[in-house]
């Protein structure tokens, strides 16, 4: 049995739909990502963030090697139903694999991509023998 609320999502033509992950004590925007159903669905069900994997082909608990889990605090969808945003506390204050706060740390200046964000824990500490 389907649920009218997945239903009402357009998802993209491989079954994917574009989430975007934002902080909720500051509203930074941390990373971007894909779901298919079955990682909004365990999204909805756990309390903590699940996505699809392109790279991998799979489904990817945030966390699960790193231990940095986003719990979500909100689910939206926009207007088109076509995006997902995500509300999340980010444990461990590191969401991107580079061991950043975020996966945005790089802003363009000058014509030139420049490093803004400083890494807090460096990756090797993090992922051991994964491919994150």
């Amino acid at each position: 049995m389907t649920e009218q609320w997945l239903d009402e999502i357009k998802w993209d033509g491989n079954g994917l739909i574009p989430v975007i992950v934002a902080e909720a004590s500051t509203a930074k925007i941390l990373m971007f990502a894909w779901m298919n159903r079955e990682a909004l669905i365990l999204t909805v069900d756990t309390g903590q963030a699940v996505y699809w994997s392109r790279s991998r082909a799979k489904l990817w608990h945030k966390g699960e090697q790193s231990g940095h889990i986003q719990y979500v605090k909100e689910i939206r969808l926009d207007c088109d139903a076509d995006a997902i945003l995500l509300v999340v506390e980010q444990q461990g204050g590191i969401a991107c694999h580079t061991g950043r706060h975020s996966c945005f740390f790089r802003k363009l200046q000058d014509k030139q991509w420049r490093i803004i964000e400083p890494v807090i824990k460096d990756p090797s500490e993090i992922y051991h023998n994964s491919g994150h």
